[in-house]
């Protein structure tokens, strides 16, 4: 994973830089003229967006992840409740053990298995829980991330831009690529409204 954000930063500062030295090699008339004209000029118009804040301005992840907030809520809450109501059974069993309190060996032993095997049953819940928990998770990230890819590429077109890249992946130097990033929530909020 490493590996690729990497090759793609390398990648993204490289046409930066191109474009960058584009613009300042043409002569006066077709150089970039402003921020917003990001060197269109050059033959390469290039637009950024800052992730972290599109995603907390989109309406359909901020819903989803409500919704696995408040899962993963439950799933804790379930967890410790049935956990603490073993620990206390537990803990009774030991006092019943300490005060000789079982009519017999067995009797001790068979409340013993009970409860093992109780607790085995409450470990495999959370691990069922946890997983399917990570499942629903990683399902919401694929939607979204599609849903941001498909929408940047209708933007893009729609725009003109030729490279939008993610402010995470790519170094900016001045106000010379411009910031889409509240365009782009918007035109999401709402194509994610006509839903």
């Amino acid at each position: 994973m490493k590996k690729t954000n990497s090759a793609f930063l390398a990648l993204a500062a490289s046409v930066v830089m191109l474009a960058f030295t584009q613009c300042n090699n043409q002569p006066a008339t077709t150089a970039c003229a402003s921020s917003a004209d990001s060197c269109r000029h050059a033959g390469l118009n290039i637009a950024y967006v800052d992730v972290d804040t599109l995603l907390t301005s989109y309406e359909l992840w901020v819903s989803l992840n409500e919704d696995m907030i408040n899962k993963r809520e439950n799933i804790t809450a379930t967890v410790n409740k049935e956990g603490a109501s073993l620990q206390k059974e537990m803990e009774q069993f030991q006092n019943k053990l300490n005060n000789n309190a079982f009519v017999s060996q067995e009797r001790a032993e068979s409340e013993y298995n009970r409860l093992m095997k109780k607790q085995q049953e409450l470990q495999a819940k959370q691990e069922r829980l946890a997983n399917e928990f990570a499942v629903e998770s990683s399902r919401n990230d694929q939607v979204i991330s599609d849903s941001v890819r498909n929408y940047i590429k209708v933007f893009s077109a729609e725009k003109g831009y030729d490279l939008i890249l993610n402010s995470a992946s790519a170094l900016f130097v001045g106000d010379a690529i411009p910031n889409v990033t509240r365009e782009v929530a918007a035109g999401l909020n709402a194509r994610y409204g006509q839903q």
